[in-house]
């Protein structure tokens, strides 16, 4: 299994001064000598976190896969066919939103999304939709001609330690049926340090799990290299 970490939080601690540190870039050389699988990063309309040249940085100094999230949103599609990251995860976006609220409707967006997906692979880029684990948006997803999910874990990670396990069990049986469909299948989303092994033993068949806000919040106290490591040892077998 394999770990993407997500550094748009070090660009939010960044942007609140205005100032130019702590820099994405130097967070990334440390998450890949921590052991970091790839780096994840949320280019957002609104520029709240990453900016355009912190991609046009990444893009040229990472030694592992670059994968970016980002809107179906034609500027940011423009951006990402001229940067061109290994991966593009399409994840739903609102302005008023903390974070990413909820995966993406890809069946119910099927036509929205169709030409984005299109010119995306078509560039040679790797394109993963962030979704429910609900089998529509696994089916609709393989319609798109898309090779990857990621499946939004954020609903587990929230509810009370009770009705987890029937979350988990959602998850699970999305994992199996997108695995059976040929999909790779990602997660993400609110997963740390306390809820992952639960999630680790109930769900099949993952690949890459995209963490960042838990590895960055522990970053603060530890430093990156050892929050990376620490969250790398989790998903040893």
């Amino acid at each position: 299994m394999k770990l993407g970490v997500n550094i748009d939080h070090v660009a939010t601690l960044r942007q609140a001064r205005g100032v130019d540190y702590p820099s994405p870039l130097k967070a990334a050389a440390l998450c890949e000598r921590g052991g970091a699988d790839g780096i994840t990063i949320h280019l957002r309309e609104d520029r709240r976190h990453i900016q355009d040249a912190d991609l046009h940085a990444l893009r040229r100094a990472l030694t592992v896969p670059l994968n970016l999230e980002m809107a179906n949103a034609p500027e940011i599609v423009e951006i990402a066919l001229a940067e061109k990251p290994d991966e593009v995860c399409l994840v739903p976006e609102k302005r008023q939103e903390l974070t990413t609220e909820g995966g993406l409707d890809a069946a119910g967006q099927f036509d929205a999304l169709n030409p984005a997906v299109a010119r995306l692979r078509d560039a040679g880029i790797v394109v993963s939709l962030f979704i429910e684990p609900a089998r529509e948006q696994l089916e609709a997803a393989v319609a798109l001609g898309v090779p990857v999910v990621e499946l939004h874990t954020g609903k587990y990670c929230n509810l009370p330690d009770d009705r987890r396990p029937a979350e988990l069990e959602r998850l699970a049986e999305a994992a199996r049926h997108g695995h059976g469909l040929g999909l790779r299948i990602n997660a993400g989303h609110g997963l740390n340090y306390d809820n992952l092994p639960a999630f680790l033993r109930a769900v099949p068949h993952l690949d890459t799990l995209n963490i960042g806000h838990s590895i960055v919040a522990r970053a603060v106290l530890t430093g990156m290299e050892r929050a990376v490591r620490d969250m790398k040892a989790m998903l040893l077998p």
